[in-house]
């Protein structure tokens, strides 16, 4: 495992981010696809194993649930101190006011409930999961400003915004010598690109570590254009983000035919591509099959070709601007 510091951190996280989405009980949350807590625990230990150190859930992935199984895995299965536990805050977690965005009053309210199922009492990386347009910036930096004070997290992160949006909460907090973000999370692979234009370019100017989410687009590219699995026929949020236009689906052939050129899965080429897009951290990996964590690690050795990845890229156009997802 290689291991890289986030952004201009002196946070050293292993080159993979092990994504925790999938882990969680089916009946809590929107995810019905996601795996039980002794079906979970094996990826997280061989996660561990493979000298992944880097760990990322949500408050709101399966009803919180997420955020216990990891905790009680990762409290079994090492020190707290060596590894770097990652969480967001933003989702709705309760019906009536208050009980979703990132008010002063919510992040207040998260971060405790959050600690309280990683059973930590501190998580190394607080990151916002949206931008909320009914809150106002300063309120929400300020905020974390005052949970990293409070020693309730290390660092904080953002996801999933515009780069105009991400560079005014910057310049909030530094105006007012708050806390910065020092990570984004965004959505990058093969089929979605967009990011390349502002985002990328924005955070390697500013030194902010960048860990995407959805490297291998769920799955998509690495199986063929018609095949389906469980998750793709009812993950209704995969289904907005990709419009399965002609170019996505030469995108995903190109994959299979670099693939088969060097007889390697399609998933390692994939990934590949985006571990060597500047300037990104760590891609963050789902895991539910035990060859997904073995392909991921075996990508890290993947060095694709000017020529290759010129192939990869060719067949691809324009998409519309995701944004803040919302």
């Amino acid at each position: 495992m290689e291991y890289v510091k986030l952004g201009r951190t002196g946070l050293e996280v292993s080159r993979l981010c092990l994504g925790c989405m999938s882990y969680g009980i089916p009946e809590r949350g929107s995810h019905p696809w996601t795996l039980n807590e002794e079906m979970s625990r094996p990826f997280l230990k061989r996660a561990l194993e493979l000298g992944i150190n880097f760990f990322d859930t949500a408050n709101v992935y399966s009803d919180g649930t997420s955020e216990e199984i990891v905790g009680r895995a990762l409290q079994d299965y090492v020190r707290r101190d060596d590894v770097v536990i990652a969480t967001k805050v933003h989702g709705r977690m309760r019906p009536g006011p208050n009980g979703a965005g990132l008010s002063r009053k919510a992040i207040m309210t998260e971060i405790d409930q959050s600690l309280k199922r990683l059973g930590t009492d501190y998580v190394d990386l607080y990151q916002i999961h949206r931008w909320d347009n009914d809150t106002p910036i300063e309120e929400t930096m300020e905020a974390l400003h005052d949970v990293v004070k409070a020693g309730k997290a290390r660092y904080i992160g953002a996801s999933s915004m515009y780069a105009w949006q991400f560079m005014k909460a910057q310049h909030t907090a530094e105006k007012q010598g708050w806390t910065k973000f020092v990570s984004m999370q965004n959505y990058l692979n093969l089929l979605y690109r967009e990011e390349e234009r502002e985002m990328l370019p924005l955070c390697k100017e500013e030194g902010v570590g960048v860990i995407p989410w959805s490297p291998l687009a769920r799955g998509r590219l690495t199986r063929d254009w018609n095949e389906q699995t469980v998750r793709s026929e009812t993950d209704e949020f995969g289904k907005k983000l990709y419009g399965m236009v002609e170019a996505d689906r030469q995108v995903v052939e190109r994959v299979a035919e670099v693939a088969n050129r060097r007889g390697i899965p399609r998933a390692q080429v994939a990934l590949a591509w985006v571990l060597q897009k500047e300037p990104v951290t760590a891609p963050i990996i789902g895991a539910t099959k035990p060859h997904h964590l073995e392909d991921a690690v075996a990508a890290l050795a993947v060095k694709l070709t000017a020529d290759e990845i010129a192939s990869l890229e060719e067949p691809y156009v324009p998409h519309p601007v995701m944004g803040g997802l919302n």
